[in-house]
């Protein structure tokens, strides 16, 4: 063992390492026999391809680039793929970045062909949470339809688009099964027997996990939907996802007792103090998956989610066992839907998922309800360093304000053959999720690591207004954000330094989006850091929320902060662009300069505000970047620049870091 000082630790785990691990598997889907899901390309321009695992367990990419298999639908985007195999092969329909227009294609055929046209009106017609249909000549799906130039002027409905690509170059052509009633709307979930549709809804200022509507229609034998009505939910009532039994009974996740659980036709199938469900981000999110055998496979847990199965006849849940102890709200079933819409006779039991562990990252795990064998069948985890670099991250719960609890995960700095000398106190970089009203799992990052392995410890923070504690502790944060987040942060920075784990003097703080406002605001209204990490943030709210955001996000500081129209002043008060002249501490910012969640201008609005006053800082702005940096080039540059931070703030001296230089 040598003794180094904490952050000059050798560490195999580099930040191109770490780009290339970044991302995960999503929107898993069965096609036949074969398991399909989009991945990450960040070498590839930090694209989305579409991967489709072979019955003999070999795996492709179904499109080369520059395809990228992406919805922006919301911005947030959702599932944006669906396809079934046929006598010929599988019918593939998606949703491409660069235009938005959904595409068919036959793999091993022509090039995809359009099946919707382009709109030079504002963003133009989006779409995401594609369903083939078939037996009518239709793949029905979520249009976002844009009236204006604005961000939100916008429009959102459940359309039909024909398959044989009428609708290429014809709006009109395009059918509207619902009315624009509703702000936001969900894919619809068809019935086993085709007469009825089922979807959510909501509108402003709510958002999915503040209350949401699950609407019922009936189907026509013309494909029309018929006598919408509300079946659950309402304005303090979040449904989180809809599907059928294969008996023809409704399946929902509701918090209508404070917790996402499941009900059966109304009456609750699993009635527990944790969460069968999660924040709605982008459309088409499942945590649960109906069986043919009448069980449901779950995401389920308290402060994380693991994956198991619900016999709804006795409430029971067994969980599948593997090194998975988080599984993303993405999950599929073998045989949920035939060709036709109709469930097969039979099934296999098989159910697919997203799962990763704290030595483990995101991989697509199989579970087969049959045998109770799970197992890594694609994007398999390997360790791309020992493993002996990663960190061994604790599960704490602190004290805050008032006696409140605080949940985080905190990951010491950890090295195989280096310890600290004795008496020398870590460096930590408080680390504040995005969301808000999200969370940070309990999984293997490399950007983590790239920092422990370095002698420098990072705690995650599920501050007040996270997830997967219940909707009490969700709303902690209503009308306090920028209070509430501020002080859990802090409150985990001081009982680390008061307990001897972190030092003092040496505290950083750091996040992304609106972790980035919470990184601005705790330098701004707190002197507990020594620096700070400052990525796509939020910095002054009356900006953002008067026009400066999209549609989905732009009435959400109405439930964060408070009624504009009813306190203006509240929303100066906490900016952190209203009092760049409190912060002394050094701190870098991160901007992608394509960015319409988080635009530049609200970084440029709070550089000027901090011009001439002598505190150092950088500013990096990447182009071709949006909201979550995707390209390596990017990640790279944006991570040893936060590591030279922190070097040079606490006297640290990591190997092989490019010096980033700091302006005053």
């Amino acid at each position: 063992m040598q003794t180094l000082a904490y952050g000059s630790w050798p560490s195999p785990i580099d930040a191109a390492l770490a780009a290339a691990h970044d991302g995960r598997p999503e929107d898993v889907g069965f096609v036949g026999d074969e398991v399909w899901w989009t991945a990450p390309r960040p070498t590839e321009g930090g694209r989305r391809t579409l991967v489709r695992r072979h019955s003999d367990g070999t795996e492709e990419p179904v499109l080369p680039a520059p395809w990228n298999v992406r919805s922006r639908v919301i911005e947030y985007g959702g599932r944006p793929w669906a396809a079934l195999m046929t006598d010929t092969g599988p019918l593939l329909v998606f949703v491409n970045f660069a235009d938005q227009r959904l595409y068919a294609h036959e793999p091993g055929g022509a090039e995809p062909r359009p099946l919707t046209p382009l709109s030079p009106v504002g963003g133009g017609l989006r779409w995401v949470e594609p369903d083939l249909r078939p037996e009518r000549g239709e793949v029905w799906c979520v249009l976002e339809e844009f009236t204006g130039d604005g961000p939100t002027d916008v429009r959102r409905v459940l359309a039909a688009v024909p398959l044989d690509g009428s609708a290429a170059e014809d709006r009109d052509a395009v059918r509207e099964l619902t009315d624009d009633r509703h702000r936001f709307v969900t894919g619809p979930r068809v019935s086993p027997d085709g007469r009825r549709a089922a979807w959510l809804a909501w509108d402003h200022p709510r958002m999915p996990w503040d209350g949401t509507e699950l609407l019922v229609a009936d189907i026509g034998p013309e494909g029309t939907f018929r006598d919408a009505r509300t079946v659950a939910g309402g304005p303090e009532e979040s449904v989180a996802q809809v599907e059928w039994a294969p008996d023809g009974a409704l399946l929902y996740a509701s918090d209508r007792t404070g917790w996402w659980n499941l009900y059966r036709d109304g009456q609750p199938l699993c009635a527990r103090d944790e969460e069968f469900g999660g924040p709605l981000w982008k459309l088409g999110q499942r945590w649960f998956a109906p069986l043919d055998s009448g069980l449901v496979a779950v995401v389920h847990g308290r402060g994380a989610a693991v994956l198991g199965i619900l016999d709804p006849e006795t409430g029971e849940v067994v969980d599948a066992v593997g090194p998975w102890t988080e599984f993303a709200g993405t999950l599929a079933a073998h045989g949920e839907r035939s060709e036709m819409g109709v469930p097969p006779p039979g099934g296999s039991g098989r159910i697919v998922g997203v799962g990763a562990g704290p030595h483990r990252s995101y991989e697509v795990v199989e579970l087969d309800t049959r045998t109770g064998r799970a197992r890594a069948i694609g994007a398999a985890h390997e360790d791309a360093v020992d493993p002996a670099y990663y960190p061994e991250p604790q599960i704490r719960t602190f004290t805050g304000p008032d006696g409140r609890d605080i949940h985080a995960h905190v990951y010491p700095p950890h090295h195989p053959d280096c310890v600290a000398p004795d008496g020398e106190r870590a460096p930590y970089v408080i680390w504040a999720h995005g969301g808000p009203t999200s969370r940070s799992p309990l999984v293997l990052d490399l950007e983590i690591a790239y920092f422990t392995s370095r002698g420098i410890g990072v705690a995650e923070v599920n501050y007040g207004g996270s997830t997967g504690h219940g909707r009490e502790y969700r709303n902690r944060l209503r009308e306090q954000w920028g209070v509430v987040d501020v002080e859990d942060c802090a409150a985990v920075a001081l009982a680390l330094a008061d307990e001897g784990t972190a030092d003092r003097e040496r505290l950083a703080v750091r996040g992304g989006s609106a972790g980035g406002w919470t990184a601005a605001a705790s330098l701004t209204t707190t002197d507990v850091y020594a620096c700070g990490t400052v990525i796509y943030p939020i910095l002054d709210l009356t900006g953002w929320g008067t026009g400066e955001t999209h549609d989905f996000e732009s009435q959400y500081l109405e439930s964060l902060i408070g009624p504009y129209a009813e306190v203006p002043a509240r929303y100066v008060e906490r900016s952190p662009a209203e009092h760049a002249d409190r912060v002394t501490a050094p701190f870098l910012l991160l901007q992608g300069l394509d960015d319409v969640i988080c635009p530049p201008v609200q970084c440029e609005r709070f550089l000027a505000r901090m011009a001439g006053r002598g505190v150092p800082h950088a500013y990096l702005a990447f182009e071709g970047e949006g909201h979550g940096f995707r390209r390596a080039g990017t990640m790279v540059r944006a991570l040893e620049a936060e590591l030279s931070l922190y070097a040079q703030t606490f006297g640290l001296s990591p190997r092989g870091v490019p010096t980033l230089e700091l302006t005053e």
